[in-house]
């Protein structure tokens, strides 16, 4: 794969000639493998999905505005479908790769090619499954969009790139975790946390049995490194720290911040952050790297921590002693709250274009639309635990909404999706938001659950302008930061709060909006926002249904049996493919 990777960068200005790349930028191609491996993270022997035989999956390492060709092969025992979280998918919500826009690869070796465009995004990212809670189990991995060279990035070239992958881990299986769901039954206490798939360094003997296999991260001594942190887990909020080490904020989901440094950070389920780190001790010992949990109590929580091991290529000894502080109380939201208040954008920097990223003047622009989604605890809705926005807990359409309209599929879903909470009992229901092209959205997440939240927007990020406690009301709009709010895809809802996202809908398709947090999601928390282009009768602002396009539901008749995997499928065979390649970069090398 590597070599085909490098040979498609050598042809990058050939992308016209084939209908999934779009324009003249250039393309890179990625083939990731799902099965089952068995691997013990925390000591006990379990089934976990991996990618390429990896777990966690290989780094996805793009460049803005390429064109991204990712074939996806599905030798597990269930259904698959793979999510790129944060990236915007921009005119293709085709290739998002959830069930309201796509039909599930089936098990049994099938394939499915995506074919999406970075366009204009940087930044750290991440994919996983998005089906039957296999996230659970593993499958994701980090994809990292770089600058091109000629834009400049806010900070001088790091020496080096550091991806850590965090979340909280079940020994239990996604089947057996959702079964207990199905049964009406919590999920219960994590049995720890995993750092690169990895269990935690044996810091205390009673805590950490012996023979766990540990992360360890090898640096040199006066360098400094662009550490990427991505927290996959299920549902813990996880508070980052390295021992004795500052943490330079710089970006966050493909946006950058303003540079603050912090000695740890809250990263909430779903989040990715960039930190820039300088290794300036004096390497006496090794030092700790943790990822602690969040907002629940400590003294039963305990083992749920990670633990890692930050190398020096000079260090003297191992780490000994007790790990880094977390923040002083972990139920002390108020903290959190500011810490996450002040990430702020950096309105100077430029993006993925040579112009700063705050000359979007968002604080200026009139709200066409308000959205108030209200959470609460689970409820039982006909015999089954269910989880809800304003009273709906979502079931997801037989037939992929996008798929249904293209073919005239009646009654597949509802454009009915309520403005605010109803007074009525909860349902189960395909209600979706009808947004509206080029408005300018408010929504405002309101969390009465007892658990913090994590909110996901997919095809878009949204400015986070504010946060507070208790129930929102309009006079909390004299509190938004209508400046340098952060943009980002994922933000976190404490429990008895709430948060208020603005986004501008430019972005036609069909949208998933999520609780992040796995549980919540499988149990229907979660809903689309469909945005349609009314003007658009060439059907120029979306891209077309692709070739490859999988049919379920009431169109399952239009599928036909695999044979070949889709990359093949469209050129005959790989080696064709970049035979090919071959000879038309040569011509072109000719007539230049």
């Amino acid at each position: 794969m590597a070599s085909s990777s490098l040979l498609v960068h050598r042809v990058c200005y050939i992308a016209l000639f084939f209908t999934f790349c779009f324009a003249a930028d250039p393309f890179v191609n990625f083939e990731l493998e799902y099965s089952y491996i068995t691997a013990s993270p925390l000591g006990v022997p379990q089934q976990v999905v991996a990618v390429n035989g990896k777990f966690p999956g290989p780094i996805l390492n793009v460049t803005t505005s390429y064109n991204v060709v990712v074939d996806v092969k599905n030798k597990l025992d269930e259904a698959l479908l793979v999510t790129w979280s944060g990236i915007q998918m921009r005119r293709t919500s085709w290739q998002d790769g959830v069930l309201g826009t796509n039909c599930p690869i089936p098990k049994g070796g099938w394939n499915f090619t995506y074919q999406f465009q970075v366009k204009d995004q940087i930044g750290s990212f991440f994919y996983a499954p998005s089906v039957n809670m296999q996230r659970a189990a593993g499958g994701f991995g980090s994809f990292i969009v770089t600058n091109r060279n000629i834009i400049p990035i806010p900070f001088s070239p790091p020496d080096g790139d550091i991806v850590i992958i965090i979340g909280d881990w079940y020994t239990r299986s996604h089947k057996t975790l959702r079964k207990d769901l199905d049964d009406g039954k919590q999920l219960g206490m994590p049995d720890g946390v995993l750092i690169n798939g990895k269990g935690p360094y044996r810091y205390n003997t009673t805590l950490v049995p012996d023979g766990i296999d540990h992360e360890t991260i090898n640096v040199d001594p006066g360098k400094t490194y662009r550490v990427r942190v991505h927290n996959v887990g299920v549902s813990t909020c996880l508070n980052f720290r390295i021992q004795n080490h500052n943490l330079l904020l710089v970006e966050t989901e493909g946006y950058y911040t303003s540079q603050q440094n912090y000695t740890s950070v809250d990263i909430h389920v779903g989040q990715s952050y960039t930190f820039l780190v300088t290794m300036d001790q004096n390497a006496s010992s090794d030092y700790y790297i943790v990822a602690s949990s969040r907002f629940v109590n400590q003294t039963i929580w305990q083992k749920v921590t990670g633990v890692g091991i930050l190398h020096y290529s000079n260090s003297k000894g191992k780490a000994a002693g007790s790990l880094p502080d977390p923040p002083n109380d972990v139920y002390d939201t108020s903290y959190a709250l500011n810490q996450a208040m002040s990430i702020r954008q950096n309105v100077s920097a430029s993006g993925a274009r040579p112009n700063p990223q705050g000359s979007f003047h968002y604080g200026q622009i009139n709200v066409t639309d308000f959205y108030l989604l209200k959470s609460v605890p689970p409820v039982s809705i006909d015999g089954k635990l269910r989880a809800t926005f304003n009273g709906i807990s979502f079931k997801n359409p037989v037939t992929p909404i996008r798929l249904a309209d293209l073919y005239y599929v009646k009654g597949d879903y509802k454009l009915d999706f309520p403005t605010k909470p109803m007074n009525r009992p909860p349902k189960v229901d395909t209600s979706i938001i009808n947004a509206t092209y080029k408005g300018f959205i408010e929504i405002v997440l309101q969390n009465n659950d007892t658990v913090v939240q994590s909110f996901h927007m997919d095809g878009y990020s949204f400015f986070v302008v504010g946060m507070g406690f208790g129930e929102w009301t309009e006079n909390n709009r004299g509190s938004y930061n209508r400046w340098d709010a952060i943009s980002r895809s994922t933000t976190q809802v404490f429990p008895g709060g709430w948060t208020a996202v603005l986004v501008s809908l430019d972005n036609v398709g069909v949208w998933n909006l999520r609780a992040e947090n796995l549980d919540r999601w499988y149990l229907g928390q979660e809903t689309y926002m469909r945005i349609i282009n009314p003007e658009d009768h060439s059907n120029k602002t979306e891209m077309p249904v692709p070739d490859n396009a999988l049919y379920c539901g009431a169109l399952a008749s239009m599928q036909k049996q695999q044979k070949v995997s889709s990359a093949t499928t469209l050129f005959g065979s790989s080696e064709l493919f970049f035979t090919l390649l071959l000879v038309l970069s040569a011509v072109i090398s000719l007539v230049s």
